[in-house]
């Protein structure tokens, strides 16, 4: 296997390995799962994905999500990321699979909002534009080791809210329905996400958080605008250009990422698989202790 690095200080393309290899054989899932605690997000291009692969392979990680309510590809393992509707058209503008897909353009981990946050997600490409769509990430390991070291102290014992309705909000005020609300209540998590094979911390946001643990409101929401700012900073992204084939997998612990938009008439369709964080992924030692007590 040859690892190809892409981006600045994290992110690799892997060359020499398939999906279906890591899914049969233990030493590709070895020097694989090695790789990403490394690298933090894997390229795979030229894969031959099919629902089944894409599945086994994300099985060697960890346990697969169930996808939430009000999702396409709800009570599966799959998420349904598509713009396309039952009639095959592409949906308009206003219609809520595009808003949903505009919601994906904000920075974020994935479910960070849920009991259980996430290791890794899977993201293969089925349909794609002629242009745009790209997937932009940033490594938030390298981010929280650009921080000074009193603030990386401080974040070390900060807790975060995070909340799947916050983040609709921002694209439309009732882009979260309310079975999600319901389904979906806010958590508290830790601010700084450690990584227990190699120690490497990692600052642990998305556009989810709306309140830090114990400070007040306006006082809580800078700081999150300000570390989100950091993150984020030009000229520390790794932008992915999909082609037919392409398969991403990327750290949820350790990075946040975007979508980029698309010509709106163009369709596409990305499928994406979740695997659930463990103990043995450091999620043990996430929440804050007075959200445990409180559960």
């Amino acid at each position: 296997m040859e690892i190809v690095p892409l981006g600045p200080g994290f992110a690799a393309e892997l060359r020499g390995v398939t999906l279906e290899d890591v899914a049969s054989d233990d030493a590709a899932y070895a020097a694989v799962r090695a790789a990403f605690e490394e690298h933090s997000v894997l390229v795979f291009r030229g894969q031959d994905v099919t629902d089944e692969i894409q599945l086994a392979f994300s099985r060697r990680f960890g346990p697969p999500e169930v996808t939430k309510v009000g999702s396409q590809g709800t009570g599966s393992h799959f998420v349904i990321l598509s713009t396309i509707g039952p009639d095959g058209k592409v949906v308009p503008a206003d219609h809520r699979l595009s808003l949903r897909a505009r919601a994906n353009q904000l920075w974020h981990t994935d479910s960070s909002f849920k009991r259980v946050p996430a290791l890794a997600s899977v993201l293969s490409a089925r349909i794609i534009p002629a242009r745009g769509g790209e997937t932009e990430y940033v490594s938030t390991r390298v981010a929280f080791e650009r921080l000074d070291p009193a603030l990386r102290n401080k974040l070390q014992n900060s807790f975060a809210w995070h909340d799947y309705a916050h983040s609709r909000s921002q694209i439309a005020p009732d882009l979260a329905s309310p079975e999600e609300r319901a389904a979906l209540p806010p958590q508290c998590w830790r601010m700084v996400w450690t990584n227990p094979v190699n120690g490497r911390g990692a600052i642990y946001l998305a556009s989810h958080a709306y309140a830090v643990e114990g400070m007040e409101a306006a006082a809580g929401k800078k700081l999150i605008d300000e570390l989100m700012e950091a993150a984020t900073a030009a000229g520390t992204s790794y932008l992915h250009p999909w082609r037919e084939g392409d398969v991403v997998m990327w750290d949820n612990r350790a990075t946040m990422h975007r979508g980029r938009p698309w010509p709106a008439h163009e369709p596409r369709l990305m499928v994406r698989t979740t695997i659930s964080a463990t103990a043995a992924d450091g999620v043990d030692t996430m929440h804050s202790p007075s959200t445990q007590a409180a559960e």
